[in-house]
């Protein structure tokens, strides 16, 4: 697959030699607040999930989240589309933002657009849909932005912190997203 080029945003395929950006952020309690991810993860784990995304189906593969940086490109973070339908034609995105200087500039919202194109115009997908903790506000917000409604809440489904919190799911149409094109 070629890069995914946005407007300040691109996503490549991920290389080896990012794992070891990727285990800095998964440490990082900050960056994995609203993540599934609980436990320290070492570096030989971070290298095992390389080694495992490899042999993932091709569509499903992690992209890197770069940024300009004069000139030349920055990583930021990571994100995929996974757990796709064939059938039903839908799939699940999933972003992580580890440079936290590089938060609340958009760049979140730029990209989930940009895997809502990905995941219609390329992989065809009828349905995109994403989970987010009721907690996390901000990734709320920007998914909103980028065109999800929300369409149900898990309630109580995730323990983090010593509490409980809701999962909210969120997802786009085709037919939304086309209609959203069209509007611009």
């Amino acid at each position: 697959m070629s890069m995914i080029y946005g407007e300040r945003v691109r996503l490549r395929a991920t290389e080896r030699d990012d794992v070891k950006k990727f285990f800095v952020w998964v440490n990082d309690p900050d960056v994995t607040r609203y993540l599934s991810l609980y436990l320290p993860m070492s570096a030989v784990d971070e290298e095992n999930w390389f080694d495992a995304m490899t042999k993932r189906d091709q569509n499903e593969k992690t992209l890197v989240i770069e940024v300009r940086d004069g000139d030349g490109w920055k990583m930021i973070g990571n994100c995929c589309v996974f757990d796709i339908d064939p059938i039903s034609r839908m799939g699940e995105l999933g972003i992580m933002l580890g440079e936290k200087d590089e938060w609340n500039k958009g760049y979140g919202t730029e990209t989930m657009i940009l895997l809502l194109r990905h995941g219609f115009d390329t992989l065809n997908l009828n349905r995109v849909h994403l989970r987010v903790y009721a907690e996390n506000r901000r990734a709320k917000r920007s998914y909103e932005k980028a065109g999800f409604v929300e369409e149900g809440r898990l309630r109580e489904s995730v323990y983090k912190h010593g509490k409980y919190d809701d999962v909210i799911v969120m997802s786009v149409l085709r037919s939304e997203w086309v209609a959203r094109i069209k509007e611009k």
